[in-house]
């Protein structure tokens, strides 16, 4: 699911807002972060409302049809809650504007949001990007366990999960071998 973000930079803005309103209660810096991704995204300010608890404190924040937000407001959040850090109560105000953002599905891509906004908050700003003949494919063994196989891992990639082994000749032989015999038998049918 591909999903349009702010930023980084207007992002740490947002998240310094939150933050600011979470310590300080001052309406202003929570009115700006909101403002900031209201603007981004071309929607109008949400009617949000402050409670001590909502369903006798087993919801942090509720989102309805009509755009109204219900959430409970850092003084109360840090009174009697398990998880009563900070960064919770800003990954709650990230997961009740998803709702606010999306109305399909809207759990699973809330989820997604939030977590897509907090990425990337805490590291300092990004590395400029190697130029295009520094990314070139380059080869490393795979060690004992499949001396034949050879990674291949290109270097401007940086997860792992994105490598892939390459296939040794005797198993391009075997898929060669099966592809001829699937022709042969449809060419029989």
């Amino acid at each position: 699911m591909r999903m349009l973000l702010p930023p980084i930079v207007r992002r740490r803005e947002m998240d310094k807002g939150l933050v600011e309103f979470f310590h300080s209660h001052r309406k202003s810096a929570f009115r700006r972060a909101i403002a900031d991704f209201c603007v981004f995204y071309h929607l109008r300010r949400p009617r949000i409302e402050w409670y001590e608890y909502i369903d006798w404190g087993k919801t942090a924040g509720r989102t309805f049809e009509d755009g109204r937000i219900h959430m409970v407001h850092p003084e109360n959040w840090k009174r009697g809650r398990v998880y009563n850090s900070e960064r919770m109560w800003v990954q709650t105000v990230y997961h009740e504007l998803a709702h606010y953002l999306f109305w399909t599905d809207a759990e699973r891509k809330a989820e997604a949001f939030t977590r897509r906004m907090v990425r990337g908050l805490r590291r300092p700003a990004r590395r400029i990007a190697k130029p295009a003949a520094a990314q070139k494919t380059r080869r490393i063994s795979a060690g004992r366990r499949n001396a034949a196989a050879t990674r291949v891992r290109s270097a401007g990639r940086r997860r792992a999960g994105r490598e892939r082994i390459a296939p040794t000749r005797a198993a391009q032989v075997r898929a060669e071998a099966r592809g001829a015999r699937r022709a042969t038998r449809r060419a029989v049918r």
